[in-house]
């Protein structure tokens, strides 16, 4: 199977899991996920499956990263704010549906390389940014949509409160190393209205910023 098949296959697989916005799709078929990607694990990008990137940290399947931007309901208007910047892929594909975003990341090393990877890319309505993902970016709040890329125990009151009122929040509520819910939010002015979406497993929200790896 050649790279093109490889890659129908894959937008045709978010198709049937429930991705229904095409500009979602689009932007899936057409940003590179070779390239937050090291080594060996290039020639896997177009695999349906988690990799592992620096730090102990892995780059979420395609089609999972399609679900969650799916479920965001993005304009071309929204301010996002992403916790956890890992490599970067779910940060490019958000940068190319919205007008700006904002991603936190406690690995330094992670987010030195993606800010890099990023930025020689042409992702110029990012900005990344090293801190604790759990405490988000007050002086930027509120933000229209929020997605955590890592599993919290409940839904961060800090978190929901820089939520805009109308706004929505993507997250994986769990604990680590067991099954967790991928679950959809929206703030509303008397209440906040929760969807399930499906069963995942992602790394932990961690607190604080992780202790400087080697560069």
């Amino acid at each position: 199977m050649n790279n093109t098949e490889k890659k129908l296959k894959l937008i045709l697989t978010m198709k049937k899991i429930g991705v229904k916005d095409n500009r979602v799709l689009k932007t899936m078929e057409t940003t590179d996920r070779s390239l937050f990607l090291d080594g060996i694990f290039k020639a896997k990008s177009l695999e349906d499956i988690p990799l592992p990137i620096d730090c102990g940290q892995t780059i979420s399947q395609p089609s999972l990263v399609a679900v969650m931007t799916d479920k965001l309901n993005l304009t071309s208007r929204c301010k996002v704010l992403e916790i956890g910047t890992g490599s970067g892929y779910q940060t490019a594909i958000l940068s190319k549906l919205s007008r700006r975003v904002y991603s936190i990341e406690r690995h330094e090393k992670l987010k030195i390389k993606a800010q890099k990877l990023l930025h020689e890319n042409g992702f110029n309505n990012v900005t990344t940014i090293l801190g604790d993902g759990s405490q988000g970016i007050e002086r930027q709040a509120p933000f229209d949509r929020i997605i955590l890329t890592a599993a919290a125990e409940d839904v961060p009151k800090i978190l929901l409160g820089q939520l805009k009122v109308g706004g929505v929040m993507v997250l994986p509520i769990g604990l680590p190393q067991s099954d967790q819910t991928l679950i959809r939010l929206r703030k509303e002015p008397m209440q906040v209205i929760y969807d399930e979406i499906a069963n995942v497993r992602f790394v932990p929200l961690v607190e604080g910023i992780a202790i400087q790896e080697g560069m």
